[in-house]
């Protein structure tokens, strides 16, 4: 069992035949597209995330209707960054995991720099939600969406920190000196994390909890995985200094699984019936 977990492979996902009927308005998500690989950082193409390309919402389409109000665009434009958000740090992860394993060690050097592209997003909608927050004109609905961005931000943003944590140990060529079940390993936690991330985006661009157990069960796998690759690592296959960054590898992988979780929850709170106050 223990070597099947360690040497599985990479899966492959299709996209259906027929495209997927989406919402009005709503902008397909990068990730419901074909992928050739779960850890192929270059599936996604980056002029998606160009506002032209981007469906703007169905009221500016139709005739006789108004035109957006300044809180909604903002809040329309504080949605598409946050997809892009979701995209680049999924990229991120599946990405430097490629470079880990593969030795790449040019692409992992740019994933590590591209970090900083995630926290200047971050910033931006930071912002912009206080900002609307602030401003007052948001209704109920619109003020418990903005409430749930900045809940969520931090988890993004420490999201991409770890994908940066593993693409340094990339650059520094720590995926050839591991062992070879210790490979193998993290190749199944990096597919696992690329898993996990591809539902949690889908669940914010489709405002569903559906996915919720899924990804809670997928995190209890990952789990399992951080506790087998952790027992070798101690089995001392591997250098002191392997050891010690490859212990700290697993951690990373170990966390983001984590952020995943509370991210989901998040969601499914957002999208939940909210709450009436209590009588007293």
């Amino acid at each position: 069992m223990l070597e099947d977990l360690g040497n599985s492979k990479s899966e492959k996902f299709d996209a259906p035949d027929a495209p997927e009927q989406r919402p009005l308005g709503r902008a397909l998500h990068p990730s419901s597209a074909k992928e050739t690989s779960r850890n192929d950082s270059s599936r996604i193409d980056p002029s998606w995330f160009e506002a032209s390309r981007v469906d703007h919402p169905a009221v500016e389409r139709l005739p006789g209707i108004a035109p957006l109000s300044q809180s909604e665009a903002t809040i329309d434009r504080i949605n598409r960054e946050m997809i892009q958000l979701f995209a680049l740090v999924g990229e991120g992860v599946a990405g430097a995991t490629d470079s880990l394993l593969s030795g790449d060690r040019e692409t992992a050097r740019i994933l590590a720099d591209s970090d900083e592209m995630i926290d200047m997003l971050y910033r931006e909608i930071e912002t912009l939600t206080q900002s609307q927050l602030v401003d007052g004109s948001s209704g109920l609905e619109e003020m418990r969406y903005l409430v749930a961005v900045l809940r969520m931000l931090p988890e993004l943003e420490r999201s991409g920190d770890l994908a940066q944590h593993v693409a340094s140990r990339a650059v520094r060529g720590l995926g050839t000196e591991m062992s070879h079940r210790a490979r193998g390993l993290v190749e199944r936690m990096g597919e696992l994390c690329s898993e996990m991330w591809r539902l949690t985006a889908d669940a914010y661009a489709d405002r569903s909890a559906e996915h919720a157990d899924e990804v809670e069960d997928l995190d209890d796998d990952l789990d399992h995985l951080h506790v087998i690759l952790t027992a070798e690592i101690a089995s001392g296959s591997m250098s002191l200094p392997v050891t010690i960054e490859s212990a700290l590898v697993a951690r990373f992988y170990e966390r983001f699984g984590d952020h995943a979780v509370n991210l989901t929850r998040r969601i499914a709170a957002l999208v939940a019936p909210p709450v009436p106050p209590a009588e007293h």
